[in-house]
């Protein structure tokens, strides 16, 4: 891997095989009594996070931490930052106490690439505004992959909120890099300008898509990120975009769902679907954990240890 990972597309088809081959060894140690490795004892992980998160945050800690790393959680809120401090001056200050790698979670796209020119460690982005969230793309491929026993030649719908979604981006590089097809499906005022140039086809019609689909990936309207109505009503939504039994069952029987969270039940999925034997959602958050422990460990070098 390279030094740092800050989009699905610093990885080439080998270089994410590696960060999955990784996570499926690293996985190991879940079962175990004691949840610990010794890999990367006396290195520093920063999680640096300028938005809210509850999923990514405890997920990197817990890889840390599994790693033998140390640990420090810096937020935003009641720091320096709020005081007015600069992305740069806090870099320098994460650079002085020695930081090994810093995650960082930002509002502005961009923002982890910005680190990573002031920082001498590893920089991993767990989320730029709307543009990218690399590791989701990981672990999600790692579920596909768990579940379906490959990536190759499937089928993937991402339905919803593509316009705020960097899980979306990512995934759609992701995922064309292993060699899945992917599907974007969602209303018109949600797709982004220039779809039509990214490795991916689209549609507004969720229903004749399903049937097709190997994997659905149900996203979250992202309401905080809107400053317009982008739709009608929430029952509108739902009613053409959400994914309700009926609809689940237009799916082929091997056909698995996904969200990565977090869900709300009612608008973009029905709690019988997310709570079905085809829903993958709690997976997906236990197989953040073994991603992220295999991203840190390639990125700080720890089969040099």
């Amino acid at each position: 891997m390279n030094r740092h990972l800050l989009s699905a597309a610093d990885l080439d088809a080998a270089g994410a095989t590696e960060v999955l081959d990784t996570a499926a060894e690293l996985a190991n140690v879940t079962g175990r009594e004691v949840k610990k490795l010794p890999t990367l004892r006396g290195r520093t992980v920063v999680n640096l996070f300028y938005e809210d998160s509850t999923r990514t945050r405890i997920s990197f800690e817990a890889a840390a931490k599994r790693l033998s790393a140390d640990v420090i959680n810096f937020s935003a809120k009641g720091s320096s930052v709020a005081k007015g401090e600069s992305l740069k001056d806090t870099a320098l200050t994460l650079q002085a106490m020695g930081a090994d790698a810093v995650v960082v979670r930002h509002s502005a796209a961009g923002a982890p690439h910005r680190l990573a020119h002031w920082l001498d460690g590893s920089v991993l982005n767990a989320g730029d505004g709307t543009n990218e969230h690399p590791t989701q793309a990981l672990l999600d491929a790692y579920t596909i992959r768990s579940r379906l026993g490959r990536l190759s030649g499937l089928t993937v719908a991402v339905v919803g909120d593509i316009l705020h979604s960097r899980v979306a981006h990512s995934n759609a590089r992701l995922l064309h890099t292993l060699g899945a097809k992917v599907v974007l499906v969602g209303p018109p005022t949600l797709m982004p300008v220039g779809v039509g140039a990214w490795p991916v086809s689209f549609s507004y019609d969720l229903d004749a898509v399903l049937p097709e689909a190997d994997v659905v990936m149900m996203l979250r309207v992202q309401q905080e990120r809107m400053a317009d109505s982008y739709f009608p009503t929430v029952r509108e939504y739902a009613r053409h975009y959400g994914l309700d039994s009926r609809r689940a069952a237009r799916l082929a029987e091997h056909a698995i769902v996904m969200a990565p969270g977090p869900i709300i039940r009612g608008m973009e999925i029905a709690p019988e679907v997310a709570d079905s034997a085809r829903s993958t959602i709690v997976e997906q958050v236990a197989n953040g954990v073994s991603v992220r422990m295999a991203v840190l460990y390639l990125l700080l070098g720890g089969g040099r240890q």
